[in-house]
């Protein structure tokens, strides 16, 4: 073992249950990483042969995910995850627009990454945000994203999956109502990208990113699709790297493994998504005899992703359930592992209308491809006992 790994301390064994944070790297995607990065480390933009075996490679692994997401090659880009994914396609997009104006709409609860963006986009460049809730299904307002449309809104951004309940937002109904009025949509699929059948948003939005630690792949990669055709401008320029799309030397090892990583989760998604819904219900059951002392957003939809429970113990802040579940074993979250920290409501809880220390109660479970249903009754099992003995009747 690696001396800088065996001087640090050791992980104690816990049953990880935040898989929407992070995932381990899958034993397959390791190895094609390693292999990539031993066989084929030429520069892609090199003009020998080396370099053409890497180009060859890349342009393998862009078709293979092209596939997935039933799109033509050329639309794929790689990038560094997805917080990068989002600022570059919203930057390409802005600046494919042919439409005037400095209006841009987005969801309360996007990932921080897409926030941050935006909050830059208005002070650096005077652009006005408007951010539209959640109804009580957990999805977008459609209403009221369609009264929110002015004449001047050039973009929206609407994430798939929402990554702290796991509700999938309705994209086709978005999209319709944004070629109505010549508006350019970019949709946030860090979160659903492996666990949902991405072919129907990637048909309708004009860019969507992803982030390959999210499916077992690699940390530090990721990509965006962004639909051919569109005249959009280069971030920085004189880029050569990616058709000007992402300055640097492509991480051809990360993508290698990334694109191992996506084959086998949509090779067994179904499955995978089989395997969720029944860890999910045996939690629940667990949960049934403290059902009274949770609030539970589980719509038992086909638009919810099953892998992904979003709940809160009422009265206790979501924090100290997290740290009292660290104490005996059980990694959970308090939500987005972006905004872990912030002491603040998550944007989940405000786009469903829960303020103050209500919003503080929430917490995030998520399953992994590994997770045993025993696991699961036992954290269940420990959630409920928590509900008796710190929630009074």
């Amino acid at each position: 073992m690696n001396d800088l790994i065996r001087k640090r301390k050791q992980v104690r064994y816990i049953k990880y249950f935040d898989y929407a944070a992070s995932c381990p790297l899958d034993k397959e995607a390791a190895d094609a990483y390693i292999k990539a990065s031993t066989e084929y480390f030429g520069n892609s933009r090199s003009l020998h042969d080396t370099g053409s075996a890497a180009e060859g490679l890349l342009k393998n692994c862009r078709m293979e995910l092209a596939g997935i997401l039933g799109v033509k090659s050329e639309g794929i880009y790689f990038t560094s995850g997805g917080t990068e994914s989002n600022f570059l396609a919203i930057a390409a997009l802005l600046s494919a627009s042919e439409k005037p104006g400095k209006h841009i709409i987005t969801g309360i609860a996007e990932h921080s990454s897409i926030h941050s963006i935006l909050e830059k986009l208005r002070l650096e460049k005077g652009y006005e945000i408007t951010k539209i809730p959640f109804g009580s299904d957990g999805r977008i307002d459609l209403k009221k994203l369609s009264s929110a449309i002015r004449n001047d809104t050039v973009l929206v951004t609407m994430q798939h999956g929402n990554s702290e309940i796991g509700t999938l937002q309705p994209l086709p109904e978005i999209s319709e109502l944004c070629r109505e009025r010549q508006i350019l949509l970019h949709s946030d699929c860090v979160h659903s990208f492996g666990k949902s059948d991405l072919k129907e948003v990637a048909r309708f939005a004009d860019s969507l990113s992803f982030s390959a630690h999210k499916f077992y792949g690699p940390k530090g990669v990721g990509g965006v699709y962004l639909k051919p055709g569109m005249r959009w401008c280069s971030f920085l320029p004189g880029v050569s790297h990616e058709k000007g799309f992402r300055p640097g030397t492509v991480n051809l090892p990360g993508v290698v493994g990334m694109t191992v990583a996506a084959q086998k989760a949509y090779v067994n998604l179904n499955k995978h998504n089989s395997h969720f819904q029944m860890l999910r219900e045996v939690l629940l059951k667990e949960l049934e005899p403290a059902q009274e002392k949770f609030v539970i957003y589980d719509f038992r939809g086909s638009y919810q992703l099953p892998s992904t429970l979003g709940l809160r113990l009422k009265g206790v802040e979501g924090q100290y359930i997290m740290l009292e579940c660290n104490r005996l074993g059980f990694a959970i979250s308090t939500g987005s592992a972006c905004s872990t920290g912030l002491q603040t409501v998550s944007k989940t809880m405000e786009a469903l209308g829960v303020a103050d220390k209500k919003g503080k109660e929430f917490i995030r479970i998520s399953f992994g491809w590994n997770t045993s249903a025993e696991d699961a009754k036992a954290l269940g099992r420990k959630l409920a006992i928590m509900a008796r003995e710190l929630v009074p009747l």
